[in-house]
């Protein structure tokens, strides 16, 4: 028996030998001129240089949506950065601890489109026991705070922090971003935590970046520490 009949070439066989044997169509060049292909835009049959024309065009047209989403991201990480820049300078300039924490939880619903912003802060100096964002919370909501490394995102599964907003029915998804002094990455227990909420299940979620939300918590931690 013949053993070809036994073990038949493959396409794999063909693919291999044709990458393996690169002079192949210099021998047999009249195949090239030969060789037709369905368009994938039409139902015609073109020659190999006019598919390879098409793909050309794809892998183009592929790159150019890629740049442009490269550019409208980059526009938008400017506007966001300048969005940074006047809060900070917003807290900076201010003296009034008594106005400071919703003036933060204002500026924050404002600049950066978040429907609702809520926060409270513990140990704070006695003049400051009577403010709403010092009321006190439970000692699992600080351990909580303490135990988060970087910002939380999900669902609201209820959590405490959402009894801190105005309206915490409406709350579906959340970021919990915990307060702490000392330099930017201190890992010192925390004495406050922020919360980011919205309606949009998709607005805040597990596999977004927290940078950006670490940086806002970095700011408002730095303020905030002003009323201990």
């Amino acid at each position: 028996m013949n053993p070809a009949m036994n073990n038949p070439i493959t396409e794999d066989d063909i693919a291999h030998y044709l990458s393996n044997t690169p002079d192949f169509f210099l021998r047999h060049a009249e195949l090239l001129a030969a060789v037709q292909f369905t368009s994938p835009h039409s139902n015609r049959t073109v020659g190999l240089q006019e598919r390879q024309a098409e793909m050309l065009r794809e892998k183009i047209k592929a790159l150019e949506h890629r740049i442009m989403e490269m550019i409208r991201n980059g526009s938008e990480n400017v506007m966001l950065s300048d969005k940074v820049l006047r809060w900070a300078r917003s807290l900076l300039t201010s003296n009034d601890m008594f106005a400071l924490p919703d003036a933060i939880r204002h500026d924050i619903q404002t600049q950066f489109s978040v429907p609702q912003v809520g926060m409270r802060v513990w140990g704070v100096a006695p003049e400051y026991a009577g403010l709403t964002v010092a009321q006190e919370v439970s000692d699992d909501a600080r351990v909580f705070a303490s135990s988060l490394m970087e910002p939380f995102c999900g669902l609201n599964t209820g959590f405490e922090a959402v009894s801190w907003l105005e309206d915490p029915t409406s709350v579906t998804s959340l970021a919990l971003i915990p307060l702490r002094g000392g330099e930017v990455g201190s890992m010192s227990p925390a004495f406050g935590m922020l919360v980011l909420a919205s309606p949009d299940a998709h607005r805040f979620h597990s596999g977004m970046g927290t940078d950006f939300l670490a940086r806002i918590g970095d700011l408002a931690s730095a303020a905030l520490s002003r009323l201990k």
